[in-house]
């Protein structure tokens, strides 16, 4: 089996070479880059499975190097904040990252969430019905509400026939919603079956990324349900 190709740009030397060692004695192969744009011409010549991205970093920040990232390719993103309690994170998420790690981490915790994110990636979702069982595919496997169709096998959304540009995690969220339509999930379910936390995370992940799913597939497509999370009209 190939090894799992990591690009990471990281600015501090000690922070670079000591994360790099550790992630390729987990088995994966790194390329680590020291700034922005040394990162995003690493990205295009070498397209990595996935993308570990300091926001603080010279020449082209994380933030704008997720979003070059994100106009060319749906790679899954992991953003690295030293200040959880920044607009960073949002800023990280808004641009289009799939997560987020706080710095100072652990190894082992940082490995676990790029399994995570590359497990979601392999599989962009339970088929539809599950567990709720009322979101009901017709016999070529596509879902309809209104103007949104979701193709549960194509594993792609159309609006009013023309296709969404989604990226995988916010396939399986919307997946996540079609399969119990007008059922309420709560932010923590989300982040367990979406983004598979097994413990508590920081719900920001779910709200930045219910947002730029309204933005794609309708705003009122999905309600808040202030004090217990979302729904999906039915």
């Amino acid at each position: 089996m190939a090894e799992t190709h990591v690009l990471f740009v990281e600015d501090d030397d000690v922070i670079r070479e000591a994360t790099q060692l550790a992630l390729e004695r987990d088995g994966f192969a790194v390329t680590a880059m020291p700034d922005g744009l040394s990162g995003l011409e690493a990205f295009r010549a070498n397209r990595p499975d996935i993308a570990l991205l300091d926001v603080m970093v010279p020449g082209l920040d994380g933030v704008s190097l997720c979003r070059r990232i994100r106009d060319e390719s749906t790679v899954p993103v992991i953003m690295l904040s030293a200040r959880a309690d920044s607009i960073d994170v949002v800023l990280g998420l808004e641009a289009g990252a799939d997560d987020y790690v706080t710095k100072p981490f652990d190894g082992a915790v940082l490995v676990a969430r790029i399994r995570a994110v590359l497990r979601r990636f392999g599989h962009a979702g339970r088929p539809a019905g599950e567990p709720g069982g009322q979101g009901e595919p017709d016999e070529h496997g596509v879902l309809s509400f209104g103007d949104l169709e979701i193709d549960t096998v194509g594993m792609e959304a159309r609006r009013s026939g023309v296709r969404v540009a989604l990226t995988p995690t916010e396939m399986r969220l919307l997946l996540e919603f079609s399969s119990a339509p007008g059922t309420v999930l709560s932010r923590d379910k989300l982040l367990e079956r979406v983004w598979d936390y097994g413990w508590g995370g920081d719900t920001r992940v779910v709200d930045v990324h219910v947002q730029r799913l309204r933005t794609k597939i309708g705003q009122d497509r999905i309600d808040t349900v202030r004090g217990f999370g979302y729904k999906l009209k039915a």
